[in-house]
């Protein structure tokens, strides 16, 4: 899995916090989101997800237009996450996403 800075910058643009405590958190999804089909495959953003280590949940609400991710944070602290959220340090970001995934995928 390769996951680079500049998806995550895209991704996350799409995002505002509901709320958050260690381990989960609460995301808004705008509806532009669907902007981002032709750059970034969204279908398989389930199967991208489900390989990172420290992910242990994620619930996707159509209805509602939000997703619940439940985290390891001793792998991603609360920080990162607001991090994220707010775009920045995403190189820091990418690079942490992709190391745990490749102990996934290699392991």
């Amino acid at each position: 899995m390769d996951i680079k800075t500049q998806t995550l910058a895209q991704v996350a643009s799409y995002f505002s916090m509901i709320a958050h405590t260690n381990g989960r958190l609460r995301v808004r999804v705008s509806p532009k989101i669907k902007e981002l089909s032709s750059s970034v495959n969204l279908a398989s953003l389930d199967d991208m997800i489900a390989q990172i280590n420290g992910i242990k949940n994620v619930k996707f609400n159509k209805l509602i237009g939000s997703v619940t991710i439940e985290y390891d944070h001793e792998i991603f602290p609360k920080n990162l996450w607001e991090d994220l959220l707010k775009g920045q340090n995403l190189e820091e970001i990418s690079a942490k996403v992709n190391e745990v995934a490749r102990e996934v995928k290699y392991a």
